[in-house]
């Protein structure tokens, strides 16, 4: 974009609604994550073996600095039940995330 760009102005001066809303949305599921890991004595470690995944992308995932997509919030659920019946403590609410 040039940097006369009426758009670009407009969102260097205002930011971008969408984003934002995004912005909190990955944060929120990132807090309910570390939330309900917390409830069942679990790690992020735990999350990380589950999914097959590098412990550090979940570090980045629970600190905000991941896009979620609807596959991983699904991914992230499925972990978290798996984590709760192996603690024999089910999540009632499914629909957490």
């Amino acid at each position: 974009m040039e940097e006369n760009d009426f758009v670009s102005i407009w969102l260097q001066e205002t930011g971008n609604p969408a984003i934002e809303k995004l912005t909190q949305l990955n944060l929120a599921v990132a807090q309910k994550t570390i939330a309900m890991l917390a409830a069942k004595g679990s790690t992020e470690n735990n999350l990380a073996s589950i999914l097959d995944i590098n412990p550090d992308e979940i570090n980045r995932w629970l600190t905000g600095r991941h896009v979620f997509s609807v596959k991983t919030i699904g991914e992230i659920n499925n972990a978290l039940i798996e984590i709760a019946m192996d603690n024999e403590q089910p999540i009632t609410d499914q629909s957490t995330l």
